[in-house]
């Protein structure tokens, strides 16, 4: 037999021999209930906590609606307005201001959005901010240079300096007219096709769209157009080709806003021109109305009384050129006066009623003929009148 097997009955025994104590027999465990006070705490904090999540949402709403509401102010929004970074401001002196002329609904709120987004330099100048905007709007036009912030206006061919000056006030809310004028009248002003004794700039303003930055004022655009002027006037060789018809510079720039006042279709200009210089040449008065109601007094208004007024402006009295320009003429007209038409060949129709139609025929008349502004030209008086009849019937004419 093996030894395991031997030792198999005393393992056996020690088994039976376990001797049992009172711990050893395990009864029915009762079970255990929850405290009825625990369970209240529970159902307490639970409700706490879902009331406090609706505080906080209520309440954050409640912010997110105020702040929305403080961004904007209570008016309408609308256009921009001119409003103006002096040297002297500070964050705290602008943001007043904002509020106190309806830009910003509220300054603290500004002023924290301005921090939040990084701040701003302020940079003293001239801006356009708009009404009823967000703050972010506003925050983003004073955070753009003057100088970078443009408008565009337009000055017509023919505009006079009163006309340019009454567009520019139109066109900005912060240029002025008078100033404008001024400066436009200023003897101190370079302008280099300006005769010595004369003050006025008429007809040495280029009309044109130009854009104009909040950094600018009424003395600088009137240089500007001066500049653009003697650029083209360049381009145009001027100087040489005044020279050379026999006047100054100053004098072309006359005939140009005649030519530009009285022509309405683009193929006249250059014959308007010749008819100017062939007058000139032949003496004759010019006879341009134009001319005359640029000079006319106020208080006349039918051209008939204005072409018997007296008047350094009224050609029908008054041999030669008007003293200045009437006009700011643009450069088809300024071409037009260095570049006057050919007269009409001994073959033309016109120069059929000369007596000697051989001899020099010349463009001395026109008069508007159409409705849409074509003239009609002549080299007798005779001719003239039956074009005048003609216009009159017509109804082109006023007086």
């Amino acid at each position: 037999m093996s030894l395991i097997e031997e030792e198999e009955p005393n393992l056996d025994r020690r088994r039976t021999d376990w001797a049992l104590d009172e711990w050893d027999e395990v009864g029915e465990v009762p079970a255990v209930e929850p405290l009825r006070q625990q369970t209240r705490i529970v159902k307490w904090v639970v409700w706490a906590a879902l009331v406090l999540v609706i505080v906080l949402v209520v309440v954050a709403g409640y912010v997110g609606w105020w702040y929305l509401d403080q961004t904007r102010p209570d008016t309408e929004p609308g256009g921009s307005v001119a409003f103006t970074v002096r040297e002297v401001d500070t964050i705290d002196s602008l943001t007043a201001r904002l509020a106190d002329e309806g830009f910003i609904a509220d300054e603290s709120v500004f002023k924290w959005y301005v921090e939040r987004k990084g701040g701003l330099e302020l940079t003293p100048g001239f801006y356009q901010l708009p009404t009823g905007a967000h703050m972010g709007d506003v925050l983003a036009r004073l955070r753009t240079p003057p100088g970078q912030t443009y408008f565009r206006v337009t000055f017509p061919e023919g505009f006079t300096i009163e006309q340019m000056a009454e567009r520019l006030d139109e066109s900005s809310p912060r240029l002025d007219a008078e100033a404008f004028l001024e400066a436009a009248r200023s003897p101190l002003v370079p302008a280099r096709f300006r005769e010595p004794g004369e003050a006025s700039l008429e007809g040495l303003l280029f009309p044109d769209t130009y854009q104009v930055s909040n950094a600018d004022n009424e003395a600088q655009v009137v240089e500007r157009m001066i500049s653009i002027m003697e650029r083209v006037s360049d381009q145009e060789d001027l100087e040489e080709r005044a020279a050379a018809l026999g006047h100054t510079p100053y004098e072309i720039l006359i005939i140009a806003s005649m030519i530009e006042k009285e022509a309405k279709l683009d193929e006249d200009r250059a014959k308007i021109s010749r008819v100017i210089y062939n007058r000139l040449f032949v003496g004759m008065n010019l006879e341009i109305d134009a001319a005359v109601r640029y000079g006319a007094p106020a208080d006349v208004t039918d051209f008939p009384t204005m072409r018997r007024t007296p008047g350094e402006y009224n050609v029908y009295l008054n041999p030669g050129l008007p003293p200045t320009p009437i006009a700011n003429p643009g450069r088809a007209s300024i071409r037009a006066a260095l570049n006057p038409a050919a007269n009409p060949p001994p073959g033309d129709p016109i120069c059929q009623a000369l007596e000697d139609p051989t001899q020099n025929c010349l463009y001395l008349f026109y008069v508007l003929i159409n409705e849409e502004g074509g003239h009609a030209f002549a080299a007798t008086a005779e001719q003239h009148q039956e074009n005048v009849n003609r216009a009159a019937e017509l109804g082109l004419l006023d007086g």
